[in-house]
């Protein structure tokens, strides 16, 4: 579930993103006196609907359907206020629900009509506090989250620090996260140990096993005015991740015709190194380009590019066509339905890990009238995002994402 998760949070991040030009400095009087009052900066409200199929459930060991549906919801409010010494400081508060149906996680226990799995609310609300100085563009931050579904919770915690140059060109931004989460191991009912509960606290009582999965991450990035049309980013983000990295109801069959649940290493590490060009061709036209190197220690490497070229309809009405292509070398644990040898130590059949290549083609449109949308001053903007994501291995997904941000 984390990938469909952390695709509808990379489109909002996108989103979120693309607005930030357009954030509005503070009104001040000719004393400059900063209002101490705390008063809402926006709230952006996202929803994102999203579907795929394919073939390669994991659930049942790279056979059998990948039908999933996630609908997620994204409240986010923002709070800020001046304090004695002329910083601002910035709260926000952001809520998340996501509610998915998984036709493989019913295949957990293919004795039951609808296992407790088959469908879960996800529920993440999320408090970040920053103070940062306007005339120096400086600010530190910390963030903290909590997250909670059928079969896991987490606590994260972290800091975001950003520095400015003297002539504005040139920012540094620095994040660090850690989220410290629980696992109810849920096994495939064959492969339960006597006595061993289903996880579900609807179906039986029984015990099960929980497992922690502590993760690390930070992310240095570099941003840089290179000309007057010419803007570039570099962004590092090594992360390290520790305990339960298997997925224990997904199955994996052997040479021998022997089946087990999945099994991987306890750490992995992560180092995902990207650039960004920006190149402002003219008022109407953006070429927004973006490539990615991906290296971890379970054997994966990919490279992702894209590009989006925002184009001005008006001056309020924009769209922005993007395309995305990513190729993968799988891990070296990987090996499709049946071909596991029964001497390996490690192995997965999760095609997520496989050697593959994926397009992922959409557009968004964005209005943003300086009267409001529809009329209404607060409704600052308004922006639809569609995309097609299509994988060599067989798996289309759609998702569509509507963004409303009032001020």
């Amino acid at each position: 579930m984390r990938k469909i998760y952390l695709c509808v949070a990379a489109l909002y991040l996108g989103i979120v993103a693309s607005h930030a030009q357009t954030k509005t400095l503070p009104v001040k009087d000719t004393s400059n006196y900063e209002a101490r009052k705390l008063k809402i900066e926006e709230i952006n409200i996202i929803s994102a609907y999203y579907h795929q199929d394919g073939n390669n459930s994991a659930v049942t060991g790279g056979i059998g359907t990948e039908k999933l549906t996630d609908f997620a919801n994204t409240f986010d409010l923002q709070l800020s206020k001046y304090g004695a010494s002329g910083k601002k400081h910035t709260f926000t508060f952001e809520l998340g629900v996501d509610h998915y149906t998984s036709a493989s996680s019913d295949k957990i226990d293919p004795n039951s009509i609808s296992s407790a799995s088959r469908q879960d609310t996800r529920v993440y609300p999320s408090l970040n506090w920053t103070v940062s100085n306007d005339k120096t563009g400086n600010a530190f931050g910390l963030t903290g989250s909590y997250s909670h579904e059928f079969d896991y919770q987490s606590f994260g915690g972290g800091i975001n620090l950003t520095r400015v140059s003297k002539d504005k060109n040139t920012q540094f931004d620095f994040k660090g996260m850690v989220f410290l989460d629980t696992w109810k191991v849920i096994l495939p009912v064959e492969l339960r140990p006597p006595g061993y509960g289903s996880g579900s606290d609807r179906e039986d009582k029984g015990p099960v096993d929980h497992s922690p999965r502590n993760s690390f991450s930070t992310s240095f990035s570099l941003s840089q005015v290179l000309t007057s049309r010419l803007q570039a980013l570099l962004i590092i983000e090594p992360s390290y991740q520790h305990g339960l990295l298997a997925t224990k109801y997904q199955r994996d069959y052997f040479t021998d015709g022997s089946e087990r649940v999945e099994n991987l290493p306890g750490s992995r590490y992560k180092l995902p190194i990207a650039v960004r060009f920006n190149y402002f061709l003219d008022d109407h036209f953006v070429i927004r380009t973006f490539y990615r190197y991906y290296m971890d220690n379970w054997g994966i490497r990919a490279h992702t590019a894209e590009v989006e070229i925002p184009i001005k309809l008006t001056s309020f009405v924009s769209v922005s066509p993007y395309y995305r292509y990513n190729t993968q070398q799988g891990t070296r644990y990987f090996a499709p339905y049946g071909q596991h040898k029964p001497t390996d130590t490690y192995y997965t059949s999760d095609y997520d890990l496989s050697t593959l290549h994926s397009n992922f083609v959409g557009a968004n449109i964005r209005l943003s009238p300086p009267t409001g949308v529809f009329g209404w001053q607060h409704f600052n903007s308004l922006e639809i995002r569609a995309g097609h994501y299509m994988r060599s291995t067989g798996l289309n997904s759609n998702i569509v994402t509507l963004a409303m941000k009032f001020k």
